[in-house]
């Protein structure tokens, strides 16, 4: 049953709030919620009052508490969400919008906010680029630039910008990939030669150019070998081909023991073919060297492979 109290000071927030007294309203909107902080529409009329104002983080602070309250209240997430795009923090906004969206996914107005938000985003990530690619030209850095410009236009291929840039970085970066690949060896062209096909999604393709490169170079110790059978694995598993993917990943370990690319690479295919006993070694392997040199990504990819290996590996104890 409603606290009556609660209810009377809601009411006469209400009062204020559509008389344009947010001040006033807040004060009875906190009242209420001193009297019962369980229900979620005080601290969402606080919230709006707060949004009125233009008091941002504390419409933010009153909407997390509405959530709080419960947080099924759809009406929390739009609060918090609007608030924090006010403030321009994008990303915890669009993961408001999607907890909001897990309670509600055909919420129209969560929807659109969340559109618009992440319109905003692009727009600030394609603008950031841009940034780090003028710097990038005026330090000498066309390598740099040109790969800063490619990520970009994948954000927004028609931006002006980006093609006004890339009429002046791309002419430069060619004569220098021209210059370069000229110094090139002939087992160097041929890794490249892989390269390309790989970034082509040609996988097979790819295979015989580091094959090519690899049987010209004759053995598989040097850095060149090294890269030519990392990258000839990760084609290998490309193509669900996991016996390929384990030989290879098993020689670059043989010259580099620690390589996290390839023990995560082996440790997926031996799980692929069901050697999990093998696949868990590597995953162990890679969790015991220093977090700064495996990456956040492949720390959370093994740490998660380990606990179902382990998982799968007790499950088969129990049954054999």
């Amino acid at each position: 049953m409603p606290n009556a109290t609660a209810e009377a000071f809601k009411g006469e927030g209400n009062g204020f709030f559509k008389a344009g007294k947010y001040r006033e309203a807040i004060e009875k909107y906190e009242a209420a919620t001193k009297a019962d902080p369980t229900v979620p529409a005080y601290w969402s009329n606080m919230a709006a009052s707060f949004e009125k104002l233009g008091e941002w983080s504390e419409s933010a602070r009153a909407a997390q508490e509405c959530i709080k309250a419960d947080n099924k209240f759809v009406k929390g997430y739009f609060r918090l969400a609007t608030a924090l795009k006010a403030q321009n923090d994008l990303a915890n906004c669009i993961k408001t919008l999607e907890s909001g969206l897990g309670v509600d996914s055909s919420n129209s107005d969560l929807r659109k906010m969340k559109k618009e938000v992440t319109e905003l985003q692009r727009a600030e990530q394609v603008s950031n680029y841009c940034s780090k690619a003028s710097e990038q030209m005026q330090s000498g850095d066309i390598s740099g630039a040109m790969k800063t410009l490619e990520l970009a236009s994948r954000l927004d291929a028609g931006n002006p910008d980006i093609a006004k840039m890339m009429g002046v970085v791309k002419p430069k970066w060619e004569k220098m990939e021209r210059d370069r690949k000229g110094g090139l060896t002939t087992t160097e062209r041929l890794k490249e030669a892989g390269d390309d096909k790989y970034k082509a999604a040609d996988f097979e393709g790819a295979i015989a150019e580091y094959t090519k490169c690899l049987d010209a170079l004759g053995e598989t110790s040097s850095p060149l070998a090294i890269k030519a059978l990392s990258n000839r694995a990760a084609c290998f598993k490309q193509i669900s081909n996991f016996d390929g993917t384990i030989e290879d990943c098993s020689a670059v370990l043989e010259a580099d023991s620690n390589n996290v690319k390839a023990l995560v690479r082996r440790a997926q295919a031996f799980e692929a073919v069901e050697r999990y006993k093998f696949a868990l070694q590597d995953v162990k392997q890679v969790l015991a060297q220093p977090y700064a040199d495996v990456g956040d990504a492949n720390y959370k990819l093994c740490n998660g492979m380990q606990h179902r290996l382990t998982r799968v590996i007790q499950k088969l104890k129990t049954m054999s």
